[in-house]
C-alpha cells in the first residue's frame, strides 16, 4: 500500500464553502482533515491524494507524478466521486453521513459529518485488561446493522478494521473512512490501485479481486474482532496463504471468552472465500442468537462502577 507523502492542506486554506482547520487523519489514498462549514459546523472532508501517484501543485492543486500514472489517477477518482454520490444516500446511524462531495483543486472531495468519540484502535490500545465480550458482542452487532446498509446499496467498504470504527461518545459504534470503497457491479477492478490493509485484507484482495464480496468485508470483521481478543491484528492474508501460521482463536483464547463467539470469529477468517459467512444477516443471527443465549445478568455495583471507568474491559 503506498505511503502518504504529499503536504496537506495548509490551516485556513478556503475550500469550497468549508474553511481547513487541520488534518485529523488519512493513509496511503487520502487525507483527512477537520474543517468548518459556512455555519461554522464541523465537519470531516476526505480529499482524494493517492500517495505516490500525485504530488501537489501550487494553490493546493494536485497533478500526477507522470503521464504513466494519469489513467489510474483519473480511473481511481471517478470511482471515489461515485462512491461519494451513493454514500450520500445512505441514512444510517452506524454508517458515517455523507453530506457532500465535489469536485475541486483536480481531485475530488468527501464532505462528512463529524462525530465525537475515539476509534476502536484507540480503545484495543488503552486496555489493561482483555475486552469485554459482552462489548464486543454489542458493538459488532451495531456495526453489523450498518454493513448491511452499505451491502445494500451494492458497495463494499473493502478497508474494515479498528481504526475505521468510530465508538462515539454514547458507546454506539459508526462505520468510517470508505476510501477503499467499491461498487458490486464495478467491471474493472484491475484498474483500480489495490487499497488494502495487512492483517485485515482478505486474500481476494491480494490476488483475486474479481472475487470480492461480501464475505470480503466479513473476512475483515473478523479480523478485527480477532483484533479485539488479541490487541493486535492476525497475519496478513498473503503471507498465511503461503504458510498460514494463525493460531485459531478458539484455541488461543479457550476459556477467556466463549466457544460460540471463538468459533464465529475462526469463520469469518477462512482463506477460502466461499467457506466463509456469505451475508451480514448470517453473521448477526448468530450474535444475537450468542447475546439471547448468555442473557443480561444483574450488574453488580462494582462492575458498574469498573465500566464507568473502563468501558471495555472484562
Amino acid at each position: 500500500m503506498p505511503t502518504q507523502t504529499t503536504e496537506p492542506l495548509p490551516a485556513g486554506y478556503r475550500l469550497g464553502e468549508y474553511i481547513i482547520d487541520r488534518r485529523i487523519g488519512g493513509g496511503g489514498f487520502s487525507l483527512v482533515y477537520l474543517a468548518f462549514d459556512p455555519d461554522g459546523q464541523p465537519v470531516a472532508i476526505k480529499e482524494y491524494l493517492p500517495g505516490g501517484v500525485v504530488k501537489r501543485g501550487e494553490g493546493g492543486t494536485v497533478m500526477p507524478l507522470s503521464e504513466d500514472k494519469l489513467t489510474s489517477f483519473r480511473y481511481g477518482m471517478k470511482c471515489f466521486f461515485d462512491e461519494g454520490r451513493a454514500l450520500a444516500d445512505i441514512r444510517h446511524p452506524n454508517v458515517v453521513r455523507v453530506v457532500n462531495f465535489f469536485r475541486a483543486n483536480d481531485t475530488v472531495y468527501m464532505v462528512m459529518k463529524y462525530e465525537r468519540g475515539r476509534t476502536l484502535q484507540r480503545h484495543i490500545t488503552a486496555l489493561t485488561e482483555p475486552m469485554r465480550e459482552s462489548f464486543i458482542r454489542q458493538v459488532f452487532v451495531q456495526l453489523l446493522n450498518g454493513l448491511r446498509e452499505v451491502h445494500a446499496h451494492r458497495i463494499l467498504h473493502l478497508d474494515i478494521k479498528p481504526s475505521n470504527i468510530y465508538i462515539r461518545t454514547d458507546g454506539t459504534p459508526v462505520l468510517i473512512d470508505f476510501g477503499a470503497a467499491r461498487s458490486m457491479l464495478e467491471r474493472n477492478p484491475h484498474l483500480i490501485l489495490p487499497m488494502y490493509t495487512p492483517g485485515f485484507a482478505a486474500p481476494e484482495q491480494y490476488r483475486a479481486r474479481e472475487c470480492l464480496g461480501p464475505w470480503t468485508d466479513l473476512y475483515a470483521v473478523g479480523a478485527t474482532m480477532y483484533a479485539c481478543l488479541a490487541k493486535s491484528p492476525p497475519p496478513a492474508a498473503d503471507e498465511r496463504m503461503e504458510r498460514d501460521r494463525l493460531i485459531p482463536a478458539a484455541k488461543a483464547f479457550a476459556g477467556q471468552y466463549s466457544a460460540a463467539l471463538l468459533e464465529l470469529v475462526d469463520s469469518l477468517l477462512r482463506l477460502d472465500h466461499t467457506q466463509r459467512p456469505q451475508s451480514v444477516y448470517a453473521v448477526q443471527k448468530r450474535l444475537i442468537e450468542l447475546i439471547n443465549r448468555n442473557g443480561r445478568s444483574k450488574p453488580t455495583l462494582l462492575t458498574l462502577i469498573k465500566d464507568r471507568l473502563n468501558p471495555t474491559s472484562r
